[in-house]
């Protein structure tokens, strides 16, 4: 038995709607995705959404968007993976990191105020911020929104963990506290496109921008270009842009999986319940919620109360892992990365993503998952196969 720590969940129906796509005249820029846009928007309650091949991508073209570039300082939490970082590394940005909050393990509302205000007497001001919605529970957007007025900053949202969640009662991807959210649709998301993204915002400006990013910086809009159009056939190049389109095969997939999108979410949070039971007696910090915060459950992260264990936490990790349980660790702070290590990061600055990484686990979590391997993951949990009992 193998028990991964997130797989999707691909119906007749999903496999049908891409054979569909597969039989018709488009394969790439066709109805499927400007569809599967209007299906997240309006389920999100944004204006406007734009697929892209990944949710990188939406990432980086948010940047862009929003004049991110060499001269600016971008800031992001250090629990993520490292995409969060690199959207801004591609603009040629500088990166910084605010600290995580102890229990929601999110960018710390406190770290970021004080490290604003120090920010502000050094003329070192951030041009935008990407809270990253980790395990799919949302910041706390309107106190990070509050200080964005304050401060001048723009707010990219990286949701990627985090559609069909839920924030103060409506959809996280609205927009109301941020320029621009992101989704992700790779395989162990909530719904899947095999590899995708979408970038939300309500602004028209960023909208258009974002879209022609996404297509080579192109345009056949007559209105956008700088002369009088030759002829039906063409088209002009405003900037420098990239093909990050998303193909109708993969918006397939996509429009077919958001109609589950709220069943995926309920059979989560089932699990999740019944991992609160399992885990009751044993020495571990199950996730906390924050009552503002429905979460869409991508993750569930546990942490090890180490000073009760007789094992490290290499050591459950890697007897998990042996017993056929695929754990994860979501994630290795980003400034411990070797190409952000280079630039001088100080651990001891990120006490809390410090501790988070001594102790976090990522077990099983996916709609599909059984309440026997449930049980099986915390059986083992608690006696590895081959080990003694380590609590």
């Amino acid at each position: 038995m193998y028990i991964p720590y997130g797989r999707q969940d691909v119906s007749e129906a999903d496999i049908e709607a891409v054979v569909d796509v597969l039989r018709s005249d488009f394969l790439t820029q066709g109805p499927s995705v400007p569809a599967f846009e209007k299906a997240v928007s309006d389920y999100c309650g944004a204006k406007y959404a734009l697929a892209t091949n990944s949710a990188t991508s939406a990432l980086h073209i948010a940047c862009l968007a929003l004049g991110v570039g060499p001269e600016d300082w971008v800031w992001t939490t250090p629990v993520t993976f490292v995409a969060s970082a690199n959207c801004a590394r591609y603009c040629g940005a500088q990166v910084d990191f605010v600290d995580i909050d102890a229990q929601t393990y999110n960018m710390s509302v406190d770290r970021l105020a004080e490290k604003l205000a120090q920010a502000k007497t050094q003329g070192k001001l951030p041009k935008a911020v990407i809270p990253v919605h980790l395990c799919g529970q949302a910041c706390e957007m309107e106190a990070i929104h509050a200080l964005s007025k304050q401060y001048g900053f723009h707010i990219i949202e990286d949701a990627s963990h985090a559609i069909g969640g839920r924030y103060k009662g409506k959809p996280i991807g609205n927009c109301e506290y941020s320029s621009i959210t992101v989704f992700s649709f790779h395989p162990v998301k909530l719904i899947t496109t095999g590899e995708g993204g979408m970038a939300l915002t309500n602004d028209p400006k960023l909208a258009v921008h974002m879209a022609r990013l996404r297509s080579h910086g192109i345009t056949r809009e007559t209105s956008e270009m700088t002369h009088a159009s030759d002829g039906p056939w063409y088209y002009q190049q405003l900037e420098l842009g990239f093909n990050y389109r998303m193909t109708d095969i993969q918006a397939a997939l996509g429009l077919s999986q958001m109609k589950r999108l709220d069943e995926f979410v309920t059979k989560r949070h089932s699990i999740a319940a019944r991992y609160e039971k399992l885990l009751d007696n044993i020495p571990v910090t199950r996730p906390w919620q924050h009552p503002d915060s429905y979460s869409g459950l991508h993750l569930y992260v546990i942490r090890l109360k180490l000073d009760a264990i007789k094992a490290t936490h290499k050591e459950l990790f890697e007897r998990l892992r042996t017993a056929g349980i695929g754990v994860n660790l979501h994630y290795i702070p980003v400034y411990r990365q070797p190409y952000y290590a280079k630039m001088g990061f100080n651990p001891n600055d990120f006490p809390e993503a410090e501790r988070y990484y001594k102790e976090a686990i990522s077990l099983p979590m996916y709609p599909t998952l059984t309440e026997q391997e449930q049980e099986e993951v915390v059986q083992r949990l608690v006696t590895p196969i081959g080990y003694q009992t380590i609590f």
